[in-house]
């Protein structure tokens, strides 16, 4: 593979180490393959919490060669500004993987891709490669994946097959949050998908079994790309007990069978952080103790695992797991413009949480419920213009 902004080539070593060079700096880089694809990634990807160009730059020449990013990250903004970002560098020195969100929510409230409408699918990648000025991304994934019979719609897996054969992605998958082992399962069913990028963190109640399904889908040859590692990335909306980052990405990474990790690098700082685990990516014991606080300390946290079962408990019937989704962002990420871009996807002009003088739902993570749904809609009222 060619050097990355100049840099002398470099291997990139399965499962091992390459030493970047940066200035009078060197960093070690650890890869590992995805799966059948082939593909080396770092185990450390970027994905979309900043805008700064400068700071995806310097991911880039530091040896972050992965660049994860959506079609409606930042309406679509932050597609332009990867494309931006990679113009002019050789095209083999980094990975870019995008997203088109399909509508399939727990009740079915929001639709931004019809699963039966194929050339829409082909379409619509087609804005994401003019976007980036390319003619062709490395990974595809239809996002919004929650359900077996999504994952194997036949019209949905026609359309991946199309985008795949016609050469303008290398590979597609699916990207979830929701129902993880049965969405993992049904990928090594379709026989279709190459790469899934999956939630998996340290905070998962059913980590074990998302843990034994990766396994599962890993043997079969699936590449797996984690997302969600920092699970919030605070353990308090007034964001003074920030989680540890190295001990959540070494959580994940602890796992062979995750590929890579995607995390939202903010600052110089963060991604020196990042760097810093690939000298040693077993805990200290101070580490394994900072992932318990929560535990200890009966924080409910930021992160809701989109488990569901506070549907069917909701006399509304409100999709709560994306409005959990949208609180974190907003909360956990500080990032108002996606958290507002979740919350489009419902008609909110009535929410039941109002008159409920108390809430009928139990959450398996102790969060209050209707004092997050009645502290998030607010965003609706804050015009789309000043978030963005």
């Amino acid at each position: 593979m060619a050097g990355i902004a100049g840099t002398a080539v470099f291997p990139f070593w399965a499962n091992g180490f390459s030493m970047i060079g940066h200035g009078n700096r060197k960093n070690k880089i650890m890869f590992r393959i995805l799966g059948k694809t082939g593909v080396k990634l770092p185990i450390i990807s970027i994905g979309a919490l900043s805008f700064d160009a400068s700071l995806y730059r310097t991911a880039l020449d530091r040896g972050i060669s992965h660049i994860d990013t959506s079609q409606y990250y930042f309406n679509g903004k932050h597609e332009m500004m990867v494309g931006d970002v990679i113009k002019g560098r050789p095209r083999d020195s980094f990975v870019v993987s995008t997203k088109i969100m399909i509508g399939n929510g727990q009740s079915g409230q929001h639709s931004t891709l019809a699963l039966a409408d194929a050339p829409t699918l082909a379409d619509r990648f087609n804005i994401s490669l003019e976007r980036l000025g390319l003619e062709h991304v490395d990974i595809f994934y239809v996002a919004g994946i929650n359900s077996r019979n999504t994952s194997l719609n036949d019209d949905l897996m026609k359309g991946l097959q199309k985008i795949k054969k016609s050469g303008k992605a290398r590979f597609v998958g699916m990207a979830t949050h929701q129902n993880e082992p049965e969405v993992l399962r049904a990928a090594v069913e379709s026989c279709i998908h190459d790469v899934v990028l999956v939630a998996y963190n340290f905070r998962q109640i059913h980590g074990a079994e998302v843990k034994k399904a990766i396994g599962e889908a890993t043997k079969a040859g699936l590449g797996i790309i984690a997302m969600k590692p920092m699970a919030g990335a605070y353990w308090d909306k007034e964001r003074t007990l920030p989680i540890n980052a190295k001990a959540a990405l070494k959580w994940a990474l602890q796992d062979k069978n995750v590929h890579s990790v995607v995390t939202g690098i903010m600052s110089l700082d963060e991604l020196e952080t990042d760097l810093s685990i690939m000298d040693k990516l077993e805990m200290t014991s101070e580490e394994k103790d900072s992932l318990k606080l929560g535990e200890k300390k009966s924080f409910a946290g930021l992160y809701c695992q989109q488990c569901g079962k506070c549907t069917t408990q909701c006399l509304s019937s409100l999709d709560i797991p994306t409005l959990m989704r949208s609180y974190m962002y907003m909360y956990g990420y500080g990032d108002a413009a996606r958290a507002r871009a979740s919350l489009d996807q419902f008609d909110l002009s009535y929410v039941g949480c109002h008159e409920c003088v108390s809430c009928t739902v139990a959450c398996s993570l102790r969060m209050d419920v209707r004092a997050r749904i009645l502290d998030i809609i607010r965003l609706k009222s804050v015009p789309e213009d000043f978030l963005s």
